[in-house]
């Protein structure tokens, strides 16, 4: 399952956003909110907020704790450029460009959650009745196991030299 969130109109430029994104791209949640907070970049706050709108969407849809997801994809896109200009020598006028950006990102859960979700629920579809950290076959779909000793190794008995009998 996906969960989204976008922020339109950052108001920085999207080459500066996009230092602090990649540090948290495919990385946990509880990871991602962690290495946000250490970081010193001035769009780090941005992202987290968008990762905790993004966390509370997950929660709200399908009740899935923050522990349980990561991110999956994070991009940073170009927005809207303000267009100013500064004057300049001779009359002159230098055009300054305030760019802002568009962050959008998916949470997903993480891998080991989807594996125990699938086995529990293929194993439940071939019979298999499963209780919590229990899980209990049939009888008639046990089989038979013969004791017999495979793999076990033997050991020589020949006589091993001390330091003493050098």
């Amino acid at each position: 399952m996906e969960w989204n969130a976008t922020l339109k109109n950052l108001r920085i430029s999207p080459r500066k956003a996009r230092l602090v994104v990649d540090a948290v791209r495919g990385k946990s949640v509880r990871d991602a909110l962690q290495i946000l907070d250490t970081l010193h970049q001035k769009s780090s706050i941005p992202v987290k907020k968008l990762i905790q709108s993004a966390v509370a969407n997950a929660k709200k849809q399908d009740s899935v704790l923050e522990a349980q997801l990561k991110v999956a994809t994070i991009t940073v896109d170009a927005g809207m450029t303000l267009k100013r200009f500064r004057p300049r020598a001779f009359g002159r006028a230098y055009t300054i460009r305030k760019r802002s950006s568009h962050i959008s990102l998916t949470l997903q859960e993480l891998d080991s959650v989807k594996k125990r979700k699938a086995t529990t629920s293929s194993e439940s579809q071939k019979g298999v009745e499963v209780a919590k950290d229990k899980v209990t076959v049939p009888a008639e779909k046990k089989k038979s196991t013969s004791t017999s000793k495979v793999g076990v190794k033997k050991t020589s008995t020949a006589k091993k030299k001390s330091v003493s009998d050098k």
